[in-house]
């Protein structure tokens, strides 16, 4: 591992999505600025993701644009999803050090000072790690315990536990990561996918400096299905086994049925049993097509090579 020049003056790029974050905004620029303008031998920018917001969010963006050169900001032409807006960002980030970064203030940018330390000794990746999460609900911190436990057991592409966006990456790791092509983008999974050099520090999360999270349980729900089938084929392939295990049921029931014929003769068809099995085949059955269904959206999606996101614009201090 080769330490970076101590002499040399880094560039940090901050990375952060904002969707109608405008109750937040002001806080997160007086937050954030005083400690990046505190980081020795450092200068940086910060690059603000409007994810088409519907109330005053890009209004506060140009402000602090306008207040500071080092602000940039880019504006979508509509919603496109976290994941989208953080691709934006990470693509027109030009830092040598690159930190994704949510507006909602829950991870300390006081942390940021310790992960450019770490990069500067020689890592290429510095994971922000949750030492622990009291600020969420206890449905919300078991339900995210048991994805990372099932992700992680279905994926050869293991994502750290109570890692989430946060994090340091070199230009090195930008670049690579900027080399995959998927439209539907589980960055976690990305993140974990290109590998590198790798290390972590521990932070308490915060409570929401203020508004409120847009993530409700549907969309936490599908944001697990797209991490599951973005890197594991497991659920495709499960359904072999349970077809072979049914195929190998009917074979038994069907000798033992043979059997029962040969020595008690024939009975009276039941037409409950009959029913009970017709149904629980079709839903099996189902059940499978769904899954497969997933895959071939997903297929569907990626086929048609639509950009990740669309930007009406970029300003700067400049444009202002």
């Amino acid at each position: 591992m080769i330490p970076r020049n101590p002499d040399a003056k880094d560039l940090i790029s901050l990375v952060v999505p904002f969707y109608n974050e405008s109750e937040v905004a002001d806080e997160f620029f007086r937050e954030v600025s005083l400690v990046l303008r505190n980081i020795a031998q450092a200068d940086y920018e910060i690059v603000c993701v409007n994810d088409g917001s519907t109330d005053a969010t890009l209004d506060h963006l140009l402000a602090a644009c306008a207040a500071d050169p080092r602000v940039k900001v880019i504006d979508l032409s509509r919603n496109f999803g976290k994941e989208a807006a953080m691709t934006a960002g990470i693509d027109a980030a030009m830092g040598d050090a690159v930190i994704p970064f949510d507006a909602d203030l829950q991870d300390p940018p006081e942390a940021i000072p310790a992960m450019i330390e770490k990069w500067r000794e020689g890592f290429d990746v510095v994971l922000g790690k949750r030492a622990e999460r009291q600020t969420d609900t206890y449905a919300k911190r078991s339900t995210a315990a048991l994805f990372y436990r099932v992700h992680n057991a279905i994926s050869d592409i293991k994502i750290p536990v109570n890692a989430g966006d946060f994090r340091l990456m070199s230009r090195s790791a930008v670049d690579a990561l900027k080399q995959l092509p998927e439209n539907r983008r589980f960055m976690k999974g990305l993140f974990a996918w290109i590998g590198f050099r790798t290390t972590e520090i521990e932070y308490s999360r915060r409570p929401r400096a203020a508004g409120k999270t847009k993530f409700s349980g549907w969309k936490l729900w599908n944001f697990a299905l797209e991490g599951m089938t973005s890197f594991s084929t497991l659920p495709l392939r499960i359904w072999t086994y349970v077809g072979g295990v049914i195929a190998a049921f009917a074979m038994l029931y069907s000798a033992y049925l043979i059997l029962r014929t040969l020595i008690r003769g024939v009975d009276i068809p039941g037409y409950a049993s009959i029913i009970t099995a017709v149904l629980f085949l079709g839903g099996v059955q189902l059940i499978g097509i769904g899954v497969i269904g997933e895959y071939i959206g997903r297929m569907y999606v990626e086929a048609k090579r639509r950009p990740v996101y669309i930007i009406r614009k970029i300003y700067q201090k400049d444009d202002l």
